[in-house]
């Protein structure tokens, strides 16, 4: 595996990349319409490149190069909070998971971060989403839980995880 630092030509990858790890990994727990609806908000080529401009925001495409094709993207914001990088997104595609891509890309995360000066990742997680034993898997604690109003009737109902560096 391999993490690719991606650019604004990247973009048309990152949201087909994210189509189809939502359509997988959200089927069961989103409506449709919120899912195209979120879709369309988080990932429009203006907002993935508004997170481009921003020199603490980054995306890398996850790379498998023993069959030479892109698993997914992990995207992350340093200094969200004080000494706190937020992990925004972290998705794979269906076929490529349990293949350890997200855990070497949490293991990735830990060392920029780390670079970074910050102590500590956070992370929204839907509450009815399983991803929250995989990151419990890999030292991630709830540290509390929210409702957020995400626009056109939406919300996100997730629970809040964090994982502190050790040094």
């Amino acid at each position: 595996m391999k993490l690719i630092q991606a650019t604004g030509k990247d973009i048309p990858l990152i949201q087909d990349l994210a189509r189809r790890s939502w359509e997988n990994a959200y089927a069961e727990i989103l409506s449709v319409e919120q899912m195209e609806y979120m879709l369309s908000e988080m990932y429009s080529e203006h907002e993935i490149g508004v997170h481009l401009q921003n020199p603490d925001y980054h995306y890398y495409l996850i790379f498998d190069e023993h069959n030479d094709s892109y698993e997914g993207f992990i995207g992350y914001e340093h200094n969200y909070e004080d000494k706190t990088t937020k992990l925004h997104r972290i998705y794979l595609v269906p076929e490529s998971k349990g293949k350890g891509f997200g855990k070497d890309a949490l293991q990735f995360l830990n060392k920029k971060v780390s670079e970074k000066g910050n102590q500590r990742i956070i992370l929204n997680v839907n509450k009815n989403n399983a991803a929250r034993n995989f990151y419990e898997s890999q030292g991630y604690k709830v540290y509390g839980e929210g409702v957020f109003d995400i626009g056109n009737g939406f919300v996100m109902d997730d629970f809040l995880m964090e994982f502190l560096i050790h040094e």
